[in-house]
């Protein structure tokens, strides 16, 4: 059985729809409510580093308490920007889904799609109507 994880809130839209997405291929995820159970330190800096991307594009700036903190300020180091994170768990963006094809912060949603090593199984709307897997399993468009 393919193992995958995903960094989950309910309360978030795309994050539904991307945990929709992995249980269309068949595959019942890993679901780590990351509000509830923040990663450690060092899950959270392997995330990072494994998805390549820079620590301030995994910080969630909405409906977060980033403006409160200043953390816009370029003075702010990345292990500092960590500490934030693990204080904080809202603002590490979401989902963040751990495949054995890679790791990716997925927004949008279908951003899924590339790490998944299973196709869909059937067609897939997202919340808000928009069609992303047609009826033979296909990506839409």
């Amino acid at each position: 059985m393919t193992q995958i994880t995903i960094y989950h809130n309910p309360a978030c839209g795309t994050s539904r729809n991307t945990l929709a997405l992995i249980r269309n291929t068949g595959i019942e995820p890993h679901v780590v409510h990351y509000l509830d159970t923040p990663p450690d330190r060092e899950t959270l800096v392997a995330l990072i580093a494994v998805m390549g991307i820079p620590v301030r594009e995994l910080l969630r700036k909405k409906g977060t308490p980033y403006a409160e903190l200043n953390l816009d300020d370029t003075a702010w180091t990345d292990a500092q920007l960590i500490d934030f994170m693990l204080q904080h768990p809202i603002l590490i963006n979401r989902p963040v889904v751990v495949t054995p094809l890679g790791t990716r912060l997925c927004r949008p949603s279908e951003a899924v799609l590339d790490i998944l090593p299973l196709p869909q199984l059937g067609p897939f709307t997202k919340e808000d109507g928009e069609v992303v897997i047609d009826e033979q399993g296909r990506r839409f468009r």
